[in-house]
């Protein structure tokens, strides 16, 4: 079963890594390591919830503004 991993930067560092499909997330200091720990995290969450295979979700990016606030350097 292929299942989707979106990682992203964890701000103390490493990556956090969410199985969209399941809800499961796991993190590890690696892309590899994070991906390793998601699929054991989605295998324990499957093994009590079986999934219906519903294909593949539609991962995509956009772009919003930033809030003037944001824009300012912190001291």
């Amino acid at each position: 079963m292929q299942l989707t991993a979106v990682l992203t930067p964890a701000e103390e560092g490493g990556f956090v890594a969410l199985n969209p499909e399941t809800g499961t997330t796991s993190q590890g200091e690696t892309v590899a390591e994070a991906i390793a720990n998601l699929k054991q995290a989605t295998e324990l969450y499957l093994q009590e919830f079986p999934l219906a295979s519903t294909g593949h979700p539609l991962v995509t990016v956009f772009t919003v503004a930033e809030p003037a606030d944001a824009l300012v350097a912190s001291p």
